[in-house]
């Protein structure tokens, strides 16, 4: 997995909520609240924590530092400026001793703690993650951040998404099953809910939670009934989600310039994000340094295609804030953060706003979260249709073919012939 950047509104606040995961394992947050005084009256005599919360306060009139350090469960929470952030290390996170296992025994897929998917819930009040040691870890964030279950799902996932009513986890895992986990009981196991025949590469959920949406490695799309019950190259499509009817597609190689001349480019949608504000909808594909920029009109049920965002650098990820503006996150330490605002139908770039300027810096000070995607090639190889031009190895196989037989014809014709003439010499020898 690459970093990943979410901007999500806070439900009390007007200012908005970054959450960062990258290959080393942790999990970043950075949030424009104050952070939890430690309640002593919950420690135990003599329990040991395995992290600690550290609060720095700095004084503008006194132009003093002090310090508070107070064990915390697995997490590590700062204070900076008035600004919060939360650190949780999957590496030390609770480990099971089960798992595949080969002949002799021994588990065999043994995991580097690299985050596989996260979610928030609509409401922002609870958060989870899966990682490559197959765990399903959630947190309460308010009124502080806190662990509440690590549980071990049954496959490494792919993808995961909370309930609008905020009681299930849906989790879907690389051998196509999806599965349930509860949040009032977060100790529970999961439920099988659905599956299909190929690795699961996305889930989602209606607004209202009647409808699950899945989509896997063979093109294929399913829309079931949360009670009972792809990567498509180089398109763009709008689906009505109950009926199943694919009433708009767009061919991204008709709209993209200069890259469309590469014969073999391919432009696979690796984010999608909408705002409601306009009806925007950006895209950014696959190892291509371009953000598309589409506008829905329901009324015609057509995405109608806008812009390009060229990027200096890779992308790797896209967002809409709450006010509508669109942010970018790049492969570039210098400048991390791209942000675009819509003026008079098109997207210009903003590069003196204080909120920009604020999360870049907090990105460039963790830099180190991200420098394990930097200079990474493409997600998505194992998913594409390998091809082979083995013509010519096809025609030099036939050619032997042929030889071979032709060789076989008159090494038979060769004994036939001399078959011929040692009867004739024998009649001859009997006259």
């Amino acid at each position: 997995m690459g970093q990943i950047l979410v901007l999500l509104p806070l439900p009390d606040s007007s200012k908005s909520w970054f959450s960062l995961c990258s290959n080393s394992g942790s999990l970043k947050w950075f949030a424009d609240t104050s952070p939890p005084q430690p309640d002593p009256a919950k420690q135990q005599p003599g329990e040991t924590k395995e992290a600690s919360l550290r609060i720095e306060e700095l004084s503008t009139e006194a132009n003093r530092e002090a310090t508070l350090t107070q064990d915390w469960p697995k997490g590590e929470q700062t204070r900076e400026r008035g600004e919060s952030l939360f650190v949780y290390d999957c590496a030390s996170a609770e480990k099971t001793t089960l798992g595949d296992k080969g002949q002799d025994g021994k588990a065999t897929d043994k995991g580097t703690d690299d985050i596989l998917a996260f979610a928030f819930s609509p409401s922002g009040d609870y958060f989870a993650l899966t990682d490559d040691n197959k765990r399903l870890i959630l947190f309460h964030t308010k009124p502080s951040w806190e662990c509440v279950s690590i549980r071990f799902v049954n496959r490494r996932c792919t993808a995961l998404v909370i309930t609008a009513a905020e009681d299930k986890i849906f989790v879907a895992d690389k051998s196509g099953d999806v599965y349930s986990y509860s949040i009032t009981e977060p100790q529970a196991d999961g439920k099988l809910e659905l599956g299909h025949v190929s690795l699961l590469l996305d889930v989602a959920l209606s607004p209202d939670d009647q409808y699950i949406l899945t989509a896997d490695r063979d093109e294929k799309i399913r829309v079931s009934l949360t009670k009972a019950p792809y990567s498509i190259d180089s398109t763009l499509r709008l689906w009505e989600y109950k009926s199943g009817e694919e009433v708009h597609c767009c061919q991204l190689s008709s709209i993209c310039g200069p890259e469309a001349t590469k014969t073999d480019q391919k432009y696979t949608v690796s984010r999608v994000t909408y705002c409601c504000q306009g009806g925007y909808v950006a895209i950014l594909c696959d190892c291509i340094p371009t953000v598309y920029v589409f506008q829905l009109d329901a009324t015609a049920r057509q995405l109608l295609y806008k812009q390009q965002v060229p990027l200096q650098h890779k992308g790797w990820d896209i967002a809409f804030g709450e006010t509508g503006d669109l942010w970018i996150l790049q492969e570039d330490k210098e400048a991390p953060l791209q942000l675009y605002r819509a003026c008079d139908g098109q997207w210009k770039t903003v590069d003196d706003d204080e909120g920009l300027q604020k999360m870049s810096k907090y990105i460039q000070d963790n830099w180190t979260v991200f420098e394990g995607s930097v200079g990474a090639g493409s997600y998505y190889r194992h998913l594409y249709k390998a091809s082979f031009d083995n013509m010519d190895e096809y025609v030099q196989r036939k050619e032997k073919r042929l030889q071979q037989q032709k060789k076989k014809r008159q090494g038979l014709q060769c004994g036939s012939n001399g078959q011929t003439k040692k009867k004739m010499k024998t009649e001859e020898s009997s006259l």
